[in-house]
């Protein structure tokens, strides 16, 4: 047996959120974004309360400034409020009112079947039931899914499984999924609220839901399981996973980016991350209501698309680069002609005048690669008006530079760095990887003459995505101990106000304000007039 604190919240009598928490975690409560459970009302605390399941209890701490009501739900003992104090209930359930929202918790017992057993189910399923079919459909037809359905039924049933009676029902739909879908990454799929899939091994997998990290809960059966899931994702793509080819990028029919590692590279087990596509299409304006960046850095950024002016940008892993790649793309007109090349596609425009391009991996024999590289020299070939590179990470950093340098203006590309002057140094090194030999104050010429702007994007601690910078790359400094540097223009930074990350105008103005003043834009032209002091940035 297993305990879980399961948590629902209900605002006016409609629920919002339901959740599970194992025991020991401390459940925080509140507006913050560091929340675990965030309930945005003005009459919420930034932290108003906090909860945990222990051997002994629920335990509820309150940390607000109007205190915390506790009911109890199918009880008469009549309900109290807690004022900065912390009430330990040998109560199975709670309900606890934070402003508007009704917070209903209740400890449950959860049944998990033994791993022999449910190995045993599996083969017996898989003796009895053709599952090799699924393989060759795209789809799986609703008689098959019966099939499987009732023969699962029938097999949880017989005493030799030794299955307990109260996980038989959720032993069929984790069984079911794993022969016939995506296992236990289905009902994950599903789930809106989760933006990132983790297969550590075959019994841990781990998500992200609203940039926090946490154990699912969920399981495959074995490690054969998981291969085979990976197999279903990667075999329409055309693409192989093997000892000797034990990595893979793919992606799932609806955009979500996958990368899969097998043994001998993934010590564990076979391992699997699911990078999901949002269902709802976003625009800038969403970011803006988020706190990503605030209406004068859109302006900008807009404006920055509509001018056509190069745009890099910057960020660690899962920091949304491609997310906002997206959404800038959206300011292109819809009269151009854009090509789009990635390792695995996951941009999505809007407009119709589109070609997106993939890179492609070697075959059994080691040929027929296509690298990014190879896309880009044969899209400039293809009459674009803008080129959009998912990513720059090796040599095509230098075809991509020529390429926004002569008649190709408005294109954007991403790279990993950690800020804007480190977005150039790697930009310098990829350069060199392109072999042509070239010396580094060329290099460096090319750059300043091809990039407009550098958009720096950051994860912070608590998940939240951020636009720390916008810098603008205004020329070359003249020449010092390690010849002429690449000189950088602070338009826009974060700085700390409290506890708080307050996104600002740093003064100076784009050298192309006047082209923005063209544009409807008056957020930003009311928050950014020219400053007449200051220094630049390199």
């Amino acid at each position: 047996m297993q305990e879980r604190l399961l948590v629902k919240v209900t605002v006016a009598d409609e629920e919002v959120m339901r959740r599970a928490f194992p025991p020991g975690v401390v459940l925080s409560i509140g507006r913050s974004d560091d929340c675990h459970l965030q309930l945005n009302s003005k009459s919420v605390s930034r932290v108003h309360a906090e909860v945990s399941l222990g051997a002994h209890g629920l335990q509820v701490k309150d940390r607000s400034v109007n205190g915390t009501l506790v009911e109890f739900d199918g009880s008469d003992k009549e309900s109290e409020k807690l004022v900065g104090v912390q009430r330990r209930y040998c109560s199975q359930s709670l309900e606890l009112v934070v402003g508007p929202y009704l917070v209903s918790l209740e400890r449950v017992e959860v049944v998990r079947t033994k791993l022999e057993s449910r190995r045993a189910v599996h083969q017996a399923l898989l003796a009895e039931v053709e599952i090799a079919r699924v393989m060759q459909r795209d789809e799986v037809d609703e008689e098959l899914n019966a099939i499987v359905k009732e023969k699962l039924l029938y097999l949880v049933e017989q005493p030799e499984f030794e299955i307990h009676e109260s996980a038989r029902s959720a032993l069929v739909v984790e069984l079911r999924d794993e022969a016939l879908y995506l296992g236990p990454l289905t009902i994950l799929l599903e789930d809106a609220t989760i933006s990132e899939i983790m297969v550590v091994d075959a019994s841990t997998i781990y998500i992200e839901r609203y940039g926090r990290i946490e154990l699912s809960g969920c399981h495959f059966t074995d490690d054969e399981a998981v291969r085979s899931c990976i197999e279903r994702i990667i075999s329409p793509l055309g693409r192989r996973l093997d000892e000797a080819s034990p990595m893979v990028d793919a992606r799932l029919p609806d955009g979500s980016r996958v990368n899969a590692v097998i043994p001998p590279l993934a010590i564990r087990g076979p391992c699997l991350t699911i990078r999901k596509f949002s269902a709802q299409r976003l625009s800038l304006n969403d970011l803006v209501r988020g706190g990503s960046l605030n209406e004068a850095m859109a302006d900008l950024l807009v404006g920055a698309v509509r001018l056509k002016k190069n745009i890099l940008v910057s960020g660690g892993t899962g920091s949304g680069k491609t997310t906002l790649l997206n959404l800038l793309s959206a300011e292109i007109d819809e009269s151009e002609r854009i090509i789009t090349i990635e390792d695995a596609a996951e941009l999505s425009l809007v407009q119709n005048h589109v070609v997106s391009l993939e890179s492609k991996p070697p075959n059994l024999e080691g040929r027929g690669a296509v690298t990014i590289r190879e896309l880009l020299k044969n899209a400039l070939r293809m009459r674009p008006d803008r080129i959009l590179v998912g990513e720059c990470r090796g040599g095509e950093a230098l075809d991509m530079l020529q390429a926004m340098n002569t008649g190709h203006e408005g294109s954007m590309t991403t790279t990993h760095a950690n800020s804007p002057a480190q977005a150039l140094e790697r930009l310098e090194t990829l350069c060199l990887f392109a072999g042509a030999e070239l010396p580094l104050a060329a290099i460096r010429r090319q750059i300043a003459a091809s990039i407009h702007l550098i958009i720096q994007q950051n994860r912070l601690a608590n998940g939240r995505r951020l636009i720390t910078s916008i810098s603008e790359v205004v020329g070359l400094s003249s020449s010092g101990v390690d010849g002429a540097q690449i000189k950088l223009r602070t338009l826009f930074f974060v700085e700390h106000q409290g506890t708080e990350l307050v996104q600002r105008a740093s003064g100076y103005a784009p050298t192309f304000l006047q082209e923005l003043s063209a544009q409807d834009l008056s957020s930003y032209k009311t928050l950014t007039q020219k400053s007449e002091q200051g220094s630049d940035a390199s």
